[in-house]
């Protein structure tokens, strides 16, 4: 089989996948970017023309700490799933293989749940009325003017429960495949159990902490529907004002270029990624400096 043949037998499987993506992803993409250039219309559509009117009533908005709370929460939500995810998503990998089905049925069971079900849920438990507030004033932990709900720690909580099986799934799947016996010559030669897990399990599973790293923050970026229903008005990020201009104001054109402004936002983690996964691994590189 010539190359040229491998080669058309690669593109027919792949142009049904990329026009998918080219129909459903980079033209609505595009079609947002497109709008946030053109005028409002005062009836809540999109005006006539070319302008740069949007872009620079955004600029004068004061939206400093919206964008600072949204990528602080969506920071912090990363790092604590991605704390829990690997030593999580390691043992999943090297338990016994019927406890490993029941361990991941657990993990994916909240998705049988629709996801307002749950935001509401947790919406209840944080009620200053609540089972949580109850018991946190019973044993010491709170006292009944605590609040528990509408705050940003409650927010940042649903949030870390709504994403952590996306990173649990493949930094568990990235464990499978790891050899563990790396980590019994690594502690052979002399490396600690911490030395071992850092310089060789880490990079052994790079690939998916680096995937389950995009999974949580590119939706946490966008996180709109929990802050509304456990942070309140006071702690709104920034898909909370993309709504409330598309819904309440209806202005599309200042909608479109926050969304416009988020996309960036969310692509340059992905375009990050894309350089460091096309690095060569350091002891790869390493071997070939040797070599030459």
């Amino acid at each position: 089989m010539t190359a040229d043949h491998l080669r058309r037998e690669e593109w027919a499987v792949t142009l049904p996948s990329l026009g998918w993506l080219l129909a459903l992803f980079a033209a609505p993409t595009l079609l947002v970017f497109a709008v946030s250039f053109r005028p409002a219309d005062p009836y809540g559509g999109i005006g006539a023309g070319w302008t740069l009117a949007t872009l620079r009533e955004m600029a004068r908005t004061p939206l400093g700490p919206v964008i600072a709370r949204t990528v602080r929460l969506s920071a912090l939500t990363t790092a604590i799933c991605l704390a829990l995810a690997i030593p999580c998503g390691t043992c999943l990998a090297r338990v016994a293989p019927r406890r490993q089905a029941v361990l991941l049925l657990l993990v994916v069971v909240p998705f049988w749940t629709s996801f307002l079900i749950r935001v509401f849920a947790w919406r209840m438990l944080l009620h200053p009325e609540g089972p949580l507030k109850r018991v946190l004033v019973t044993v010491g932990l709170a006292d009944p003017h605590t609040q528990l709900l509408y705050s940003e720690p409650a927010v940042l909580l649903v949030m870390v429960y709504t994403f952590l099986p996306f990173a649990i799934l493949p930094i568990y799947a990235a464990a499978e495949k790891f050899d563990l016996a790396l980590l019994e010559a690594a502690r052979d030669l002399g490396a600690g159990p911490w030395g071992a897990f850092v310089k060789v399990f880490l990079p052994g599973i790079g690939r998916g902490v680096l995937t389950a790293t995009l999974m949580v923050l590119i939706p946490a970026l966008g996180s709109y529907v929990i802050p509304d229903l456990v942070g309140g008005p006071g702690q709104d990020m920034l898909g909370n004002r993309i709504a409330q201009r598309a819904f309440s104001d209806r202005n599309l054109p200042q909608a479109s270029a926050l969304s416009a402004a988020l996309t960036l936002a969310a692509l340059a983690p992905m375009a990050l990624a894309a350089l460091v996964q096309r690095r060569p691994p350091a002891l790869e590189a390493a071997a070939r400096k040797e070599a030459a």
